[in-house]
C-alpha cells in the first residue's frame, strides 16, 4: 500500500560523507513525521534524526553537528546528509514514515534498511 525505498548506504573512510535519501510511494494522502534510524547486530534500533512535516528537526545527541536531516514534500521523500563519518557511525539505516492514507490517518512504515559501513 505505502513503500519506502532507500538508497545511498554504501563503504566511506573515517571523516567522509554520504547522503542517504529515502522516497515514499503508494496511497498516499499525506505524510506526518518522517525519521532515520539504525541498528548494529545485537543492538536496539535508535533514532538517528526526524523532521517533522513542518520541518522541525530533532537529532541524537551522537549526531548532532554532523548529520542533517531534510526532506522535499513535493517528493515525498527524505534526506540524510552524513558528515565527518565515524566507525561507529556504522550499522544498517532505516527510514520511517508516519503516513496517512485515503482509510488510516496514522501508518507506520519502515523501509527494508541501507548498510553504512564506516572503515578504513
Amino acid at each position: 500500500q505505502v513503500q519506502l525505498v532507500e538508497s545511498g548506504g554504501g563503504l566511506v573512510q573515517p571523516g567522509g560523507s554520504l547522503r542517504l535519501s529515502c522516497a515514499a510511494s503508494g496511497s498516499i494522502f499525506s505524510i506526518n513525521d518522517m525519521g532515520w534510524y539504525r541498528q548494529d547486530p545485537g543492538k536496539q534500533r535508535e533514532l538517528v534524526a526526524a523532521v517533522t512535516s513542518g520541518a522541525t528537526t530533532h537529532y541524537a545527541d551522537s549526531v548532532k553537528g554532523r548529520f542533517t536531516i531534510s526532506r522535499d514534500n513535493a517528493k515525498n521523500t527524505v534526506y540524510l546528509q552524513m558528515n565527518s563519518l565515524k566507525p561507529e557511525d556504522t550499522a544498517v539505516y532505516y527510514c520511517n514514515a508516519d503516513v496517512a492514507t485515503m482509510t488510516l490517518p496514522n501508518l507506520e512504515v519502515w523501509g527494508q534498511g541501507t548498510l553504512v559501513t564506516v572503515s578504513s
